[in-house]
């Protein structure tokens, strides 16, 4: 994204909500929101016609949901990443949403300098593990867990070296890439490089789909 401004997609059901997260985005000189959309069938268009790069999308809305949504939006605009917004009554949903490749999620009362930051890391690549809200609502997801997923997710860690198995544990607690590094002692270059190699060793999309893998796992 060096030298462009991030292209942001707004997708919520409620005005106000539209409003105040584009007051808040576009205080910061490199990011530039493209469109709005009230309903999950809008954001797929618009998300295609403007070539977002993110677009920050609510799960309850008319016509199309954001669950409903997720699927379309990464075949109409692939190049585009997508945090989905949520209160946390809706964890299960934000669950099925990662699972469908979704970058990371935001709670609806998340501070405006924490959304600036999840807008620019999914812009980056990176997928946005909030410490004080993504952690949270991933640990209550990984409590209810079944069985055979667990053992599913521990089948397909054991594929990966010790090392490997260290830096996932660490994405699994929602840490970036420099502060992985000081954990284990490492350049920030070589835990991103670890980090690829484990998304294509578990079949993982991002870093969100790779910490639940890690929680499932027991890691």
């Amino acid at each position: 994204m060096a030298g462009q401004r991030i292209r942001v997609v707004i997708a919520d059901d409620e005005p106000l909500i539209r409003a105040g997260i584009r007051m808040i985005l576009t205080s910061d000189q490199e990011i530039e929101v493209v469109a709005e959309a009230a309903n999950g069938r809008e954001a797929v268009e618009r998300a295609r016609t403007h070539a977002a790069d993110v677009v920050l999308l609510d799960i309850q809305m008319p016509l199309l949901d954001g669950l409903s949504a997720l699927p379309e939006l990464r075949r109409a605009a692939p190049a585009a990443r997508v945090i989905v917004l949520t209160t946390f009554g809706e964890r299960e949903n934000v669950l099925r949403a990662l699972e469908h490749g979704g970058a990371g999620f935001l709670l609806k009362d998340t501070a405006p300098a924490e959304l600036i930051r999840a807008v620019r890391a999914a812009a980056a690549g990176d997928a946005y593990l909030s410490p004080a809200a993504t952690r949270h609502v991933v640990e209550q997801l990984a409590s209810g867990r079944e069985v055979a997923r667990a053992e599913e997710a521990r089948r397909r860690v054991a594929a990966l070296s010790e090392r490997e198995r260290e830096v996932l544990a660490l994405l699994g607690e929602g840490l970036s890439n420099a502060d992985a590094g000081r954990r284990l002692h490492m350049s920030e270059a070589t835990v991103k490089t670890y980090v690829s190699r484990i998304l294509a060793k578990l079949d993982c999309e991002n870093r969100v789909q790779a910490a639940l893998l890690a929680r499932d796992a027991g890691l």
